[in-house]
């Protein structure tokens, strides 16, 4: 439709504007001299010809025809995870379509569709502000959310687009709406995890700290819930809570490892969702100090690598002696000369070996120096739980060796020599399994044998020395000279032996040959016989992550398929098999839906493993309430309305879509006379021949006058 709009006069000069000034200067002068002369009619005269150049500047009468623009308004739909509770997201997608559907005249409704990422919570204003850029500031005609009430990003004062400016500078603001899917204002009950640490010391217990809140009409803080508690797949149990109020939870810690908490309040009667009602914890257990008893025998180049590795770790207590003259030998130094205490023998041999978490016997010969009894409670601590690792030289050779003695009965090795030849450690095929040993860097590939006399960069480096065992049980990761045993490891009732059938492993620290993985590896031996999890060599994973349960068991079985039975939190039990993945031997993986909240308890029948989903995003999922609290004010410095959908699609309650002078009670929005012009023409303002009678009946009337008595 074409519209004609007038504006106020302009001139077009039929003659030079400098000329028409000079013409007009000259007529006055002359006036004020024919007055000053008193010549009769000299006004008169005055008037005509400035009429007549009045109409020679060119006065005119503009007309422009202009089209109306149409006006653009912003639908922004929020699609972010708290949108899918209960039918919200059906509610919103079937209000956008009879709002895009619903045609008014000059308005063009423009849909944009926010998909957040959980962990940035809803950014409504950000995705409007994109999307109006490219909309000029006089076609803007306002905005709608659709939406929970949930934003993260409210603005403290009304965005710049939306305050409009008139030709006459009069300001006013553009209208926000707000659309919100549900019937009324919502409650809810949220559970916080105010404090958690992640590790626990085992036999301590460990304190949480939660804080049940309730929000929404006719809810208030002391109200009474229940807090039901579960750790790893053990029998839940609950304590009573009041909300508003900060709550110390002790939990018991048993064993080392993953400690999974679960923790969910009682639902509150009429909630939107119970979604942030639970959630979990994990912790990682670990003991307080882990204490090292290291006893090496006559000094020894080994004696500082183990010094070095055990002092390097701040969670490690290390008491360490070194026998320094056998007993049946004396040489004549004084005793005061070769220690600065006496060896405690009786304390660290049977009043306080159960205090000790690992025993290292390093080239340690026995030569009568601890008496059988002391012996004997050696190899009772390691049966009891305790870990032993010993490394051994020569001293293994001789009658009356650690073999002899009570000891002898939980070695995985029989020594029944030794060899002299240089050789380079190789892994066997169950080190390449075993979590001490796989992956240590260096090591030669299968089927790989590399003379010893030389020196390959990256590999590792020779030994001299090594024992000949005639018996092994256990895992024999490493092997020396002519594949003989050179690394056992063994379970021995609740403890663990390890046996390095050499003493030269500390070349590898001196770079000879190449060196070698020293400390990693006796980090390795160490933690594995304080059982470590990370170093089981029967290891059961399980992860979840976006409804996938993910399990992987690392076994030096040679297995290639195996059946574990998953538990769900409510108790239903299901089977899933695993597979080998190719990658990594020994290694099996499964995965499943999995999309029920709590603890997940997966089991192989020897070992279990416990997951739960990542807690829930604690911005996008702190209040799951449908409500307008959050953005009324904004919405009111807007001119803008506020309006429910309903909870139930085939009952929804939309307002209609108006373009209005005033305001109203709909999602109303106001004309803005954006225009674009489309023609201009001009029209003289005097017509000649008027001003041609006009300036002649000035003359006449100055002559007429002049003529006068």
């Amino acid at each position: 439709m074409l519209n004609r709009l007038m504006h106020e006069a302009d001139f077009s000069p039929l003659l030079p504007l400098w000329f028409l000034i000079c013409l007009g200067i000259l007529a006055f002068a002359l006036c004020c001299y024919a007055i000053m002369r008193r010549t009769k009619g000299a006004l008169f005269r005055l008037a005509g010809i400035l009429l007549v150049l009045l109409w020679l500047s060119g006065p005119q009468k503009l007309h422009e025809h202009w089209r109306p623009l149409p006006q653009t308004a912003l639908l922004v739909v929020d699609n972010s995870p708290s949108m899918h509770i209960r039918n919200r997201e059906q509610l919103a997608q079937q209000a956008a379509h009879i709002l895009t559907q619903a045609k008014t005249e000059g308005l063009t409704l423009r849909t944009v569709t926010l998909n957040s990422p959980p962990q940035d919570g809803t950014r409504l204003f950000d995705a409007l502000e994109q999307a109006a850029a490219d909309i000029p500031a006089d076609q803007f005609a306002g905005a709608i959310m659709l939406t929970d009430g949930q934003v993260s990003d409210i603005p403290h004062t009304l965005p710049e687009r939306f305050t409009a400016t008139s030709q006459d500078g009069v300001t006013t603001h553009l209208p926000l709406h707000l659309l919100l899917t549900g019937k009324g204002e919502e409650t809810d009950r949220r559970l916080r995890i105010l404090q958690a640490p992640p590790y626990a010391i085992i036999g301590q217990p460990v304190s949480l700290r939660v804080q049940v809140d309730d929000s929404g009409p006719g809810t208030a803080p002391d109200t009474k819930a229940d807090l039901k508690i579960q750790v790893n797949g053990e029998a839940p149990f609950t304590i009573p809570v009041l909300t508003g109020k900060p709550q110390d939870i002790s939990i018991p810690v048993s064993h080392t490892g993953q400690l999974l908490v679960s923790l969910t309040a009682s639902p509150l009667e009429g909630e939107a969702s119970s979604l942030n009602n639970q959630t979990t914890v994990n912790m990682n257990g670990i003991r307080d100090r882990l204490r090292v008893l290291l006893i090496s025998g006559t000094p020894n180049q080994g004696e500082r690598v183990w010094r070095r590795l055990l002092k390097a770790d701040p969670s490690v207590d290390l008491i360490h002696f070194t026998i320094l003259r056998p007993p049946d030998k004396d040489d004549g130094t004084p005793i005061s000369e070769l220690a600065l205490i006496a060896f405690p023998v009786k304390a660290l041999f049977q009043d306080k070996i159960d205090q000790f978490d690992l025993i290292i016997l390093d080239g340690f010969e026995n030569m009568n120096i601890l008496p059988y009894e002391y012996l004997d409670n050696i190899a009772r601590f390691v049966k009891k739980g305790g870990g032993l690792l010993l490394t051994g030289g020569p001293e293994f050779t001789g009658n009356g060796s650690l073999q002899d003695t009570p000891v002898g009965s939980i070695l995985p090795a029989h020594v029944s020599g030794i060899t002299q030849q240089a050789f380079r450690p190789q892994l066997t095929d169950a080190g390449r399994k075993h979590p001490v040993t796989a992956n240590l860097p260096g090591a030669p590939a299968p089927g790989v044998k590399t003379p010893a006399e030389k020196t390959i960069p990256g590999q590792w480096g020779p030994w001299y020395r090594a024992l000949k065992a005639d018996s092994t049980h256990g895992q024999v990761l490493l092997s020396g000279p002519d594949s003989s045993p050179l690394l056992v490891l063994n379970r021995e009732e609740n403890g663990r032996v390890a046996f390095l059938l050499s003493d030269q492993i500390w070349l590898w620290s001196r770079g000879e040959g190449g060196g070698g993985p020293q400390a990693e590896l006796l980090r390795r031996i160490s933690h594995w016989l304080m059982k470590e999890p990370e170093l089981e060599e029967e290891q059961l994973h399980a992860s979840l992550h976006d409804g996938t349960l993910s399990v992987v068991r690392r076994s030096a079985a040679d297995k290639n398929a195996i059946t574990v039975q998953v538990r769900a939190p409510d108790g239903k039990s299901s089977e899933l098999k695993l597979r080998e993945t190719g990658q990594t031997s020994g290694t099996t993986h499964g995965q499943m839906q999995a999309e029920q909240a709590g603890i997940w308890e997966v089991s192989d029948g020897t070992h279990k493993t416990f997951t739960a989903p990542a807690p829930l995003n604690t911005e996008e999922f702190a209040d799951l309430r449908a409500t307008a609290d959050n953005m009324k004010a904004i919405v009111q410095k807007s001119g803008g309305h506020i309006f429910w959908t309903g909870d139930h699609p085939t009952e929804k309650t939309l307002p209609g879509l108006t373009l209005a002078h005033a305001p109203s009670d709909s999602l109303s929005f106001p004309h803005r006379n954006a225009h674009i012009v489309t023609e201009r023409t001009a029209t003289p303002l005097l017509p000649s021949w008027a001003i041609l009678f006009v300036s002649l009946a000035f003359l006449f009337a100055g002559w007429w006058r002049e003529g006068r008595p």
